[in-house]
């Protein structure tokens, strides 16, 4: 549900001398390291015990990110790091062009309601994209939000439109400097003007508008006590009918477990406005329960669906008291099924596309269609199917790729999609639903030869045999003789998949001479919900050891070396990076962990940690804490260790994965250091966990990343 985001047993290294000050600085370092001096931080003495295993935590203290202390230490840190970052005699070069080649136009997807359509807009180098109305896809479009007005430098963001059914208003919700809280406000599309609604403390919901645009459902939860915004746990979320034109306050509370305090609830109405559909999530556990109200019944109340939490189940359309879901129940590559309200038991379920081979990702019902998006190896297809699951046809791609879309109301006449892979730029098509054609609508032109590219799936045999997927690009004509720059990323977790999609950054990555590779680990969701468990809780180690098979396979090709391999991933796939390194660093000349998890034994102490236990386990469990102790990355840093070129990114802001995990990580890390390689961290400002980061930053920050990466590995 939410994206984030293990052997030996020993104490936290790397425990300086308890110091007065927090910030000491160390011996000047060899080489471009000796202007250099990394700022040292205090340890204090605290000791956990968990179930009779005792853990020292020195840099507890760096957990408080509101502190003076903690403040004066990020100043100290970031100073080292511009300072060694802004010296690199490619970074200049590297942003110039990283900004070149950001600079092309980017469409979202176009979205028809009442007499108009909707879709976003960026001209190259805006930090946010704007939100535009037209009356027709070729008519001049008008600004409806421009998020890039509402802040100097660019970091409230649009996160998140949903447009009534006529087209008059717009519920839009803004993100503020990067952080997961989302302040909902309702926009008159012909005016122009907001309406005084404000909604306040969402975060992980949208809404859902009922047909006759009179209000909407949404889930929120309790105001934070102040001063922890950025900290406190989310628990007790609930949900919430809003009529138009009333204050927040007098918003009627529709459903709520309060005997079930990580209980989640995403609202969804039926196009024909019968049913109130409620997603009932637990953590980041992809199973769910249902609840539905029915909503031509004033006097109807929330009743159970489908409950047991057995099972994930996503209801995808409906018609009358029928509702159509995909569900992983009894197919773990997912199948549709329909379920009749009143009569839902299970024995009266029906099959309406069974599982096949390759993942059902998604699915749409468009008037008696199905458009299913399916993964085969890591790559879409996209399959019609009649609603009484009868296959009609595979809808023709553009080539081998990712596919996105397929959005609107049941009883629309289009609907479009996007393509994109690591060498094309997405594209955006729409398909006539009557008669099933696709046409182009706007292609992007980018500043470089998409020719001059290619890009090849390769397999690599794992610890246990699993054959993993990885996906390789470079230019065509770079020689497998082991002598390439090479940066493999992965993320490994939570269902993910990873799947094909352009990037100016990873373009520019290519285009300097690298080679970039993506390992599709198990604990994703290419290969459907075996693939995924195969690398949750006490299996995690499948995760690290598909990633280094990965490695050891590209070096083994000829693709690159270890001194010339980088490795990169962020969140979940920063955890994955924290553990590989500290596992095998000895296998990669650099590292680049962003906003990870790197402490196995507290994240569920802060924010929505607490549901990622679904996945990884918690150290609360008596059965889990030798598990996470074995890959925990910041307890199996090791004094004396010679680690790779690392620069660790995180962000001030970020409420999901705290940032105390990436400053508590890097001080061990550059305390246990004992080669010249130099250990960063990177710590943004007015910035989150990465959605809705301005432009300007990302190219900041690549252009870092990449320099810091061409200095290292060599």
């Amino acid at each position: 549900m939410l994206h984030l985001f293990s052997k030996q047993m020993f104490r936290p290294v790397a425990c300086v001398f308890a110091l007065a000050s927090p910030i000491l600085y160390a011996q000047e370092q060899p080489s471009r390291l000796a202007a250099m001096q990394y700022p040292e931080t205090k340890s204090i003495d605290v000791t956990d015990d968990y179930h009779g295993n005792k853990v020292d935590d020195p840099y507890r203290w760096l957990e408080d990110t509101e502190s003076d202390e903690t403040a004066a230490w990020v100043e100290a840190e970031n100073k080292v790091t511009q300072g060694y970052l802004q010296s690199l005699p490619q970074r200049t070069a590297m942003r110039e062009r990283l900004e070149k080649l950001w600079n092309y136009e980017r469409f979202g997807l176009p979205s028809a309601k009442g007499d108009r359509y909707f879709y976003s807009h960026n001209d190259g180098l805006q930090d946010q994209s704007i939100l535009y109305t037209a009356a027709s896809l070729d008519a001049t479009r008008e600004v409806l939000i421009d998020p890039n007005q509402l802040s100097k430098d660019g970091t409230v963001a649009l996160a998140g439109t949903t447009i009534t059914k006529d087209g008059k208003l717009c519920a839009y919700a803004l993100a503020d400097g990067g952080s997961d809280w989302r302040t909902w406000k309702i926009r008159d599309v012909e005016t122009g003007e907001d309406l005084p609604d404000t909604i306040e403390w969402v975060k992980f919901s949208g809404i859902a508008w009922m047909p006759d645009a009179s209000g909407f459902y949404y889930a929120r939860y309790a105001a934070p006590v102040e001063g922890e915004e950025l900290l406190g746990t989310n628990e007790n979320q609930k949900l919430y009918y809003h009529r138009l034109g009333d204050d927040q306050s007098k918003d009627q509370l529709i459903f709520e477990r309060p005997d079930e305090p990580k209980w989640g609830f995403m609202p969804a109405v039926t196009d024909d406005g019968d049913y109130l559909v409620i997603q009932n999530w637990k953590g980041s556990e992809p199973k769910s329960q249902v609840f539905v109200k029915d909503l031509t019944d004033s006097n109807a109340t929330v009743e159970p669906l489908i409950t047991g939490f057995d099972a994930e189940y996503e209801c995808v359309g409906s018609t009358n008291d029928v509702l159509y879901f995909v569900t992983d129940n009894e197919a773990p590559k997912r199948r549709v099924i329909a379920v009749t309200f009143g009569k839902h038991d299970r024995a009266n379920w029906k099959e309406i596309v069974g599982e096949s081979e390759d993942v059902l990702e998604v699915a749409s019902l468009f008037g008696e269609t199905f458009y299913l998006q399916y993964l085969k190896d890591a790559k879409s297809r996209v399959a019609r199917y009649s609603i009484a699951g009868d296959y009609v046809d595979d809808l023709p791609l553009p080539g081998v790729g990712s596919v996105s879309g397929f959005g609107g109301r049941q009883d629309a006449t289009e609907t479009f999609f996007g393509f994109t892979n690591y060498v094309t730029p997405n594209a955006i098509y729409r398909v006539d639903l009557a008669t099933g054609k696709t046409s182009l609508w706007r292609r992007p032109d980018v500043a470089i030869n998409v020719d001059d590219y290619i890009t090849e799936q390769l397999f690599a045999t794992s610890k246990d045999g699993t054959q993993v997927p990885i996906i390789v690009t470079r230019h065509r004509d770079s020689k497998l003789d082991g002598n390439n720059r090479t940066l493999l990323y992965a993320y490994g977790g939570f269902n993910i998949s990873i799947t094909p999609s352009f990037s100016p950054a990873n373009a520019a990555w290519i285009e300097s001479g690298g080679i970039y590779a993506v390992a599709n680990l198990r604990g994703g969701g290419e290969y459907g919900r075996e693939w995924h468990e195969a690398g949750m809780r006490l299996k995690k180690q499948n995760v690290f050891d598909d990633f280094i098979a990965s490695a050891e396979h590209l070096i083994k090709q000829g693709y690159t070396k270890s001194n010339l391999l980088a490795v990169q991933g962020r969140s979940n796939g920063g955890l994955l990076i924290g553990a590989v390194m500290t596992q095998r660093p000895d296998l990669f000349g650099a590292c680049l962990p962003g906003v990870g998890v790197m402490d196995m034994l507290r994240f569920h102490k802060f924010t929505i940690g607490w549901a990622w236990v679904a996945e990884f386990g918690s150290s609360d469990e008596v059965d889990q804490i030798e598990n996470l102790l074995s890959y925990s990355p910041l307890h199996n840093i090791k004094s004396g260790t010679c680690y790779p070129a690392t620069l660790i990114t995180t962000a001030d802001r970020d409420d999901r994965v705290v940032p105390g995990h990436s400053f508590k990580f890097a001080a061990a890390l550059q305390a246990a250091q004992s080669g010249d390689q130099p250990t960063l961290i990177r710590i943004e400002t007015r910035a989150g966990h990465g959605a809705g980061t301005p432009v300007s930053k990302k190219i900041d920050e690549y252009a870092d990343a990449w320099s810091f990466l061409m200095e290292n590995l060599k």
